[in-house]
């Protein structure tokens, strides 16, 4: 009997995998109009809007004026969410951007890439830097980058992230992570900027994932 149930449990497994990982939000701009932005986006500052090159849509934000630019968008949540992003924008001689994709709303936890610093790091609240790791950024390519918030055990949240360039692998372990013992507050998920090269900083597919 068991030897029959066999091959039954093994297609059940992506089946139950599916569900512990629920995309609860996603946008592509590909249904958006050009020189807009979607309606369920809170932009913070910033110009941000759609613009579409060699049959792909994104967001993008100027390069100009300077500054820290930032929108949230899907619901508010505290914890067992995967949020990511592509991110692309160029360095000019010794000035970059920097760019991240966050969670738990305004004052919550970041996944930056600071070139300028060749660093990836988590920071929390305004520009709090809680732990950062060497990283090389590519100027011009999309990067991906993906957070990951979730309760480790009582009073202990575990934020973790990841990096890696269009057309590689995805890391399969997280690069960089913090232990919190402060308990999370509920927020948006978000997308962060800073144009310092005066280059265009460009999004697109922004996902947020149910875990477990």
């Amino acid at each position: 009997m068991f030897r029959h149930l066999f091959p039954v449990m093994l297609l059940l497994i992506p089946i139950l995998n599916a569900q512990a990982s629920e995309a609860v939000y996603e946008q592509n701009f590909e249904e958006e109009e050009v020189d807009d932005y979607p309606m369920d986006f809170l932009v913070l500052e910033g110009d941000f809007t759609v613009q579409e090159e060699e049959g792909n849509k994104f967001l993008r934000l100027p390069g100009t004026p300077l500054g820290s630019f930032a929108l949230l968008f899907g619901t508010n949540e505290t914890e067992g969410f995967e949020v990511s992003a592509r991110i692309r924008s160029e360095k000019t001689k010794r000035r970059f951007p920097s760019f991240a994709v966050g969670v738990n709303g305004v004052s919550g936890y970041k996944l930056r890439v600071d070139p300028n610093k060749r660093s990836l790091e988590i920071l929390k609240r305004d520009e709090e830097s809680l732990v950062q790791i060497p990283y090389k950024w590519t100027s011009g390519s999309w990067t991906w980058l993906k957070i990951r918030i979730r309760k480790a055990a009582d009073s202990k949240w575990m934020i973790e992230g990841k990096a890696w360039e269009e057309g590689a692998e995805e890391p399969k372990d997280w690069m960089i992570s913090y232990e919190e013992t402060e308990e999370p507050v509920p927020g948006k998920f978000s997308i962060w900027g800073k144009p310092f090269s005066e280059k265009p900083i460009d999004y697109d597919d922004l996902k947020a994932v149910k875990i477990d």
